[in-house]
């Protein structure tokens, strides 16, 4: 399976702040949509990202962390993935480099984002399917 198959269940919509948004305005909007992270826009066009990890180790350094931008604590060089890498691929990033988010690019633009949840989600379901595919083959022989 591929990232293009859990977007066509997901959605493909990704919520993105300016990169001078107040880490506080950044956190209420991670919990108002009750999501894990944030997609951050620079004026010159770069993408970054903001987790609720980046928030937590943000305030226990500085306790005004909440008051500054976003671009202060967002990761800069994120890794990204394409709509045609596979799940497996995708496990053996996250894994490795221990990212809970990846960005979708397709040709050049941001086209969604994917969790590792979504992508357990997506891996149980294969497995669950696989499963009863087999029981299947068995009970008809």
């Amino acid at each position: 399976m591929q990232v293009r198959h859990i977007l066509g269940d997901k959605g493909r919509e990704v919520f993105t702040v300016p990169a001078d948004t107040a880490l506080g305005e950044a956190a209420r909007q991670l919990t108002q949509r009750h999501i894990g992270a944030l997609v951050i826009r620079e004026r010159d066009g770069s993408l970054g990202m903001l987790s609720e990890r980046d928030i937590v180790r943000a305030v226990a350094e500085r306790p005004d962390a909440l008051n500054q931008p976003v671009s202060a604590h967002m990761t800069r060089s994120i890794v990204t993935c394409r709509e045609s890498d596979t799940i497996e691929s995708l496990m053996e990033i996250m894994t490795n480099q221990r990212l809970r988010h990846l960005p979708v690019m397709e040709g050049g633009r941001l086209c969604g984002i994917v969790s590792i949840g979504d992508v357990v989600k997506t891996r149980i379901e294969e497995t669950v399917r696989e499963a009863e595919s087999l029981r299947e083959y068995i009970a008809a022989r």
